[in-house]
């Protein structure tokens, strides 16, 4: 693959100190990452994306069999940018799932799936045993299931309703079936962006520090980074450097994932949806900043199949898996699929000229297809 970069010609030539950084293996710079983000020479940024994913990873293209779900969409906070949240007295799409409804739905799955992926809202009148209760529940109809869940904002907000150290939420969390963690809740890193966006969540330094806490536990989390609303170019790269920091410190990532903003039901928020141009520069400029994360996702369920199948040429070396009823992008107006079948997923991965390979949540192979 080398040969093949060193003889790419590259319409901008900010990025050919760069790509020499990229031969040789060097760490890029803050200064790297904004000229990636700036650049319209896509296929330049995708050929250095692409050269760096392919000695990690080879021709290999992952995936889970996984099912989704949202317990409850109860939350204090009131972010501009989330259509998901509902307020229980005054909203009449307020929902929040009984125990045994769960357990239900986790004993109806398929022996092949694989993970559960469990996220929802901040709900103040919830008991502490709700959530430890749910993970030895799940793990009672299903011992085999791997259950990721609970995003580093929802552990804060235990955290603090509760009134238990981050430490003892999670090491509770994970005694009682917690296997690892999603990335959500990171947003945007950057105070004065962040501050415009988000009421009533944990801030830059109290997600990092809780992610920071997990991996010292040994519960692995993924990181994601939502882009395409009010953000800077120098907001992405400062965002992707402090999680390129913790990396160093704990090694605990498992999967960078880029979120492209759902703007069509944000209830204060009227931007324009993301381009196909923001969206592959999300991934690959991960790929190359993110030196230090074994995995980058190309998220089907934000930007739809047919470009997470091109983002696998673009640094990308998963695409998440099956899904089942997703509701935070969808509630967000997201026009892509609920669910993706195996055989959909492998037929993406094989014509972008992939191995279809079928993984667990933290990327033992299971399976090639």
């Amino acid at each position: 693959m080398a040969p093949v970069l060193v003889e790419a010609r590259f319409r901008d030539s900010a990025l050919l100190p760069i790509r020499e950084k990229v031969l040789q293996g060097r760490r890029l710079s803050f200064e790297d990452g904004v000229a990636l983000y700036k650049t319209h020479d896509l296929l330049a940024l995708g050929q250095m994306a692409n050269h760096v994913r392919e000695q990690r990873h080879g021709d290999a293209g992952y995936f889970v069999w996984n099912t989704h779900i949202n317990h409850t969409n109860v939350c204090v906070a009131s972010c501009d940018f989330c259509a998901f949240a509902a307020l229980p007295k005054s909203d009449p799409r307020a929902y929040t799932m009984g125990l045994p409804q769960i357990f239900a739905q986790v004993a109806e799955l398929a022996p092949s799936v694989r993970e559960v992926h469990i996220v929802g809202g901040l709900h103040a009148e919830l008991p502490w045993s709700y959530f430890t209760d749910m993970m030895r529940g799940i793990k009672r109809v299903r011992p085999d299931i791997h259950v990721k869940a609970f995003t580093a904002v929802e552990i804060f907000f235990f955290h603090r309703l509760y009134r238990l150290s981050v430490e003892k939420v999670l090491t509770e969390l994970k005694e009682a079936g917690l296997d690892s963690m999603p990335g959500g809740g990171a947003e945007i890193f950057a105070k004065e962006t962040r501050d415009k966006i988000i009421k009533g969540k944990a801030d830059a330094e109290q997600w990092l520090d809780v992610m920071r806490t997990a991996h010292r536990l040994g519960i692995p989390t993924n990181a994601t980074m939502l882009y395409g609303h009010v953000e800077s170019v120098e907001d992405r790269v400062d965002h992707l450097l402090r999680l390129r920091a913790l990396q160093d410190e704990t090694g605990g990532f498992v999967t960078y994932i880029p979120l492209a903003f759902q703007p069509w039901e944000a209830p204060a928020m009227t931007g324009p949806e993301t381009t196909g141009f923001d969206d592959l520069k999300a991934i690959a400029v991960g790929r190359l900043l993110l030196d230090n994360f074994p995995h980058i996702k190309s998220y089907w369920i934000m930007i739809g199949a047919r470009l997470a199948q091109v983002g696998l040429s673009f640094g990308a070396d998963d695409l998440d898996g099956t899904v089942t009823e997703e509701k935070i992008a969808h509630d967000a107006g997201a026009n892509t699929p609920q669910t993706l079948t195996v055989h959909e997923l492998c037929r993406l991965i094989r014509e972008a000229g992939r191995r279809p390979i079928e993984r667990d949540t933290v990327f033992n192979v299971v399976k090639e297809w």
